[in-house]
């Protein structure tokens, strides 16, 4: 019998997917020696509306890891239907991959209204979280998961999908912030313009 793999499960909205994102992910691969990082784009989310639909964030999610040793896009929550809830992501992956040690790679934002999530209290039984923050970020985890999650300090993390939004919808060049098969894309599509 082999041992599982050692996977990581970075979800979030990816609206869109930039620069910060990758390599986020390709830093905690490596500090935790992670045999792949799913990158998960929510599907249905309950407390966000997104831009971009799912299906365009998941092609935007593939075309940033094509090639990125370790990172794969997964679209295990945008074939769900319904609102997306990390726990029933982090149990497909689990029932997807028997046997493998599960890490859950967040934001402090995220983390901080954890307690509202579904089956929160379930949560981190399911995975080791992992929180990864821009340095000299002050980092204090809700009650519920003190003690409970690790903490990286990632210095690629200083970029938001809201100001490449932002940038975008302005005309500014975005070339450095985002992979160049993202912004293709996003021109292709006509994503994240201002309507006049």
């Amino acid at each position: 019998l082999t041992a599982g793999e050692i996977i990581g499960d970075f979800g979030g909205s990816f609206d869109p997917i930039h620069h910060g994102h990758v390599v986020a992910a390709q830093a905690v691969a490596e500090a935790l020696e992670l045999d792949r990082v799913l990158l998960v784009p929510a599907g249905n989310q309950w407390q966000k509306s997104n831009l971009a639909t799912a299906e365009q964030r998941l092609q935007m999610v593939a075309l940033a890891t094509a090639g990125v040793p370790r990172l794969e896009s997964s679209d295990i929550d945008v074939r769900r239907s319904g609102p997306t809830y990390t726990v029933d992501t982090l149990r497909e992956i689990q029932n997807q991959n028997p046997g493998s040690k599960l890490f859950f790679i967040l934001g402090t934002d995220a983390l901080a209204g954890i307690e509202s999530w579904k089956d929160a209290d379930q949560l981190l039984d399911l995975a080791q979280f992992v929180v990864v923050s821009r340095p000299g970020t002050a980092f204090v985890p809700p009650a519920l998961a003190a003690g409970r999650v690790w903490h990286l300090e990632i210095p690629a993390l200083d970029l938001s999908s809201t100001a490449v939004r932002d940038y975008l919808g302005k005309g500014s060049d975005v070339s450095s912030l985002i992979p160049a098969a993202v912004l293709e894309y996003i021109t292709a599509n006509h994503l994240y313009q201002v309507s006049e």
